[in-house]
């Protein structure tokens, strides 16, 4: 893999200097695995190790990192005490939610202090820009999201007491993405959920999200919301599909989050690539040449 560049010195971003903006990691269906299991062809712990060393690397100034959901692939105990033992180990705070593929009860044995109102894995948490606030969506023996009427309660609770800006992270997609295999399980109460937000909705600056794995963007309500490919395996948009999931072999990647009180910017790092990364000129308009040009 070709080395990441060098960051700039200097102070790190939301906190000595306020000029720079906030930058948040967001990683997603990270799918742990007994050691040597793999998932399509690929290690799934290997590639967590590589996602967070080049993260460490190249975006060590980030103030926090987020993982939303598939956790482990199969809800086991001794995933989660290894990923607990990974992060711990990491230089900023990290904030998990469950998916689909987690289980609530075996996760909480493991981290017992995300334990929420009514035994959901939903809590708050601090940035230098506003707060973040991360959603339990996970439901028994389904892969669909669920969205209740308690955690959608203790939402509106949560959201009217934050000044904002409020960052939402969640594992399902809470909307449609045009895929018939992916919408089977999407977040089910996409309804109540929205209801829950139109209240609040000038005071959320993004939704964050996972799943699918595939790169998205698009709006719920005003709001807009992304969610970068997963760590491991990925997903294909195959918008014929009628029965089953479609996967590709995409490189791995993950989310960088550079926001400001203006504005919010969000990269999909594509740490998995191993092709060359090429200098193409300058953007110096002055500076152009047809003759001299790299193209």
């Amino acid at each position: 893999m070709r080395p990441a560049r060098p960051l700039p010195a200097g102070p790190r971003p939301g906190c000595q200097n306020k000029t720079l903006p906030m930058k948040l990691l967001h990683f997603t269906d990270i799918h742990l695995t007994t050691p040597g299991q793999t998932i399509a062809d690929r290690d799934p712990n290997a590639n967590f190790d590589r996602a967070l060393a080049h993260a460490m690397e190249a975006q060590s100034d980030a103030e926090a990192l987020f993982i939303t959901g598939d956790l482990s692939d199969w809800g086991e105990e001794d995933d989660y005490r290894r990923l607990k033992v990974r992060i711990g180990k990491l230089p900023m705070p990290v904030h998990l939610a469950i998916g689909n593929h987690d289980d609530r009860a075996t996760f909480l044995r493991v981290f017992p202090e995300l334990a929420g109102e009514g035994g959901f894995v939903h809590y708050t948490a601090p940035l230098s820009l506003g707060h973040a606030v991360v959603l339990d969506t996970w439901g028994p023996e389904t892969h669909a999201g669920h969205f209740c009427a308690a955690r959608a309660a203790w939402l509106d609770r949560t959201l009217a007491a934050l000044p904002g800006p409020v960052w939402l992270f969640l594992h399902h997609n809470p909307v449609p993405v045009g895929i018939g295999p992916i919408d089977e399980i999407m977040l089910l109460d996409a309804e109540r959920f929205a209801t829950t937000l139109a209240p609040h909705a000038g005071r959320i600056a993004h939704i964050f999200h996972g799943h699918c794995h595939l790169p998205l963007a698009g709006s719920l309500l005003g709001i807009p919301f992304s969610a970068p490919r997963g760590t491991n395996h990925q997903g294909w948009p195959d918008f014929g599909a009628e029965r089953l999931l479609s996967g590709s072999d995409l490189p791995e990647a993950y989310g960088v989050v550079l926001a400001s009180p203006r504005s919010t910017m969000v990269h999909m790092v594509e740490y998995g690539y191993q092709g060359e990364i090429r200098s193409e000129g300058s953007p110096d308009y002055a500076a152009w040449d047809k003759l001299t040009m790299i193209r």
